[in-house]
């Protein structure tokens, strides 16, 4: 990949090079290099602004991103190469290496809020968090919803480090069957004791005891494995799963995390292959994939 130094960038400009920021217009009127023109490589209109700016194929173009270290600068490049245009190069370091070189820059009046999280407890809201599940047999999948009755996430050191969910387990729905009689069948089916029991078992809940980040994931939304105790039916069972919890501008979280589990852990055995003998149309697989969208606020 060709790459231009901070020092060689100088007395490219003078010759008529040309600067891009590849990264988004926030970032862009938060901070750039002065005289650089923005194309943001994450549009999908990201050529058609290069083709507005640069008509002229042959120009040359010196790319940066933020900080070198991602493929932010790198795929544009890939992507102009591509478009026919000729002397395209990424700048090392990026906008970091800019600003510690010296040279000028131009920084917006309102520039773009760090994302930052309070070291204490958030209540989940539970009106714009949800959980989405998946099951399956051999001839069909079925998904819908369960509310989500509650909850906290704490927070310490800008991570997570503890927290739990309540699941208002009466309140399971479907969300593809369109036919009234077997809609409600169907969520019948699941609340009685072949599924989830619940009327004993009214709740279904997660505690989280421990979070192991995952050094890789992006800053503005860090990835980690969230390893806990889910209960479900009254049983208590050990689960770790991949997730991701990014603070937002507005001082709130969101937290998304995905997950396949072996519902005849917990007792839900209606359908099993490994359970039962000779089930014909009412196996139903194992698994069952559980999808949560967390929103959580200071309290």
């Amino acid at each position: 990949m060709k790459t231009t130094t901070c020092a060689e960038l100088k007395e490219l400009l003078s010759s008529g090079a040309l600067v891009i920021d590849v990264m988004t217009p926030e970032d862009y009127a938060a901070c750039h290099l002065a005289g650089a023109q923005n194309a943001c490589i994450y549009e999908m209109v990201f050529l058609d602004r290069i083709a507005e700016l640069v008509p002229d194929r042959n120009t040359e173009l010196i790319l940066y991103d933020a900080t070198g270290s991602r493929l932010t600068a790198e795929v544009a490049r890939d992507r102009l190469l591509q478009a026919g245009y000729r002397n395209v190069s990424v700048l090392e370091g990026g906008l970091a290496a800019l600003k510690a070189a010296g040279l000028p820059v131009e920084t917006g009046t309102d520039p773009c809020p760090e994302a930052g999280v309070a070291h204490g407890s958030y209540s989940i809201d539970k009106e714009k968090s949800s959980l989405e599940w998946i099951g399956r047999n051999l001839n069909n999948r079925h998904h819908g919803t369960i509310d989500v009755q509650g909850g906290e996430l704490v927070m310490s050191d800008g991570r997570l480090v503890s927290g739990s969910i309540v699941l208002d387990m009466t309140s399971i729905q479907n969300r593809d069957l369109q036919d009234p009689y077997w809609l409600e069948l169907l969520v019948r089916h699941l609340k009685s004791e072949d599924f989830f029991a619940v009327e004993r078992f009214p709740t279904a809940s997660f505690r989280l005891t421990r979070w192991e980040p995952e050094s890789t994931g992006a800053p503005e939304a860090p990835e980690g494995t969230a390893i806990g105790e889910l209960t479900i039916r009254g049983v208590t069972r050990p689960v770790g799963f991949p997730a991701i919890v990014a603070p937002q501008e507005d001082g709130s979280i969101k937290a998304h995390a995905h997950l396949d589990i072996d519902r005849t852990l917990w007792d839900a055995g209606y359908g099993s292959g490994k359970l039962f003998e000779r089930l014909g149309m009412h196996l139903v697989h194992d698994l069952v994939t559980l999808e949560l969208f967390v929103l959580a606020v200071k309290k």
